[in-house]
């Protein structure tokens, strides 16, 4: 397991977590790509933008169980589920692509239900 990776990886979890949207977009770079069943956003603007709408569906306490945690050199995957008063989400996965201690690219996959 790549420490870097994991470090990264550690660090964008718990801003997650907390709903930090600050320390979140320290992981990104302007050239830094998320890509999602809506298409790939690109930049930090659009990145941010897309984070504080994913944290009005998961915001700060909500229910969250990683249920798969891989990493392998500089990629990290997750498969998680949440649930909170807003949604409840029985799977999402995502993927990470590291370089340079940051996220160069980021797959997110999400099945959201109300």
């Amino acid at each position: 397991m790549d420490e870097t990776t994991k470090k990264i990886l550690n660090d964008h979890l718990t801003a997650f977590g907390e709903n930090d949207l600050d320390k979140i977009m320290l992981d990104y770079t302007e050239e830094s790509k998320v890509l999602t069943k809506d298409g790939v956003i690109r930049g930090l603007e659009d990145i941010r933008a897309f984070f504080s709408k994913l944290f009005e569906i998961i915001p700060t306490g909500s229910f969250f169980e990683m249920q798969q945690l891989s990493i392998t050199q500089n990629v990290a995957h997750i498969i998680w589920n949440s649930k909170s008063s807003v949604a409840e989400i029985p799977f999402g996965t995502d993927t990470f692509f590291m370089e340079n201690g940051k996220i160069k690219f980021h797959t997110v996959s999400t099945y959201i239900t109300n």
